[in-house]
């Protein structure tokens, strides 16, 4: 994933509507790839745990501030990115991404990484900065 600048969000757009229709299109034409980048989430449509067909899903630029742990359920993924959002913690269900080549977690409030990282043994790119992190696993 390269980086990319924020995106300016729609004024008066509903993201919530706007991220449900883009995940039924997925869901119906069986996409491998999701943006929801710029939308100005706050929080995840559960919905995206059901397209376990994902490889690649965008949410940058968003308003995001935790993650849910049913992300974990995304096991095909091999590109999360998530830079230019609010989170303050992973959940430990990251861990279980174990075909994630990429994570882009830049530009957030992170302090800390979950011990579950250390299982992505097929990541490549990791990508830490912009946040306020103390200490990372060594393992990671």
């Amino acid at each position: 994933m390269s980086r990319k600048p924020p995106r300016e969000n729609k004024p008066n757009a509903d993201p919530f509507s706007e991220a449900l229709a883009r995940i039924e299109q997925a869901r119906e034409t069986g996409a491998t790839e999701l943006d929801l980048s710029g939308l100005g989430l706050t929080e995840l449509p559960e919905a995206i745990g059901q397209l376990t067909q994902l490889q690649k899903l965008d949410l940058h630029n968003n308003q995001l501030m935790t993650l849910p742990e049913w992300l974990g359920q995304l096991t095909q993924l091999r590109e999360l990115n998530l830079d230019f959002n609010q989170l303050t913690t992973l959940p430990e269900s990251l861990g279980q991404l174990t075909q994630l080549r990429e994570l882009n977690l830049s530009d957030n409030q992170l302090t800390a990484l979950p011990e579950s990282l250390r299982r992505l043994k097929s990541l490549e790119k990791l990508f830490l900065h912009g946040n306020e992190l103390l200490t990372i696993p060594t393992e990671v």
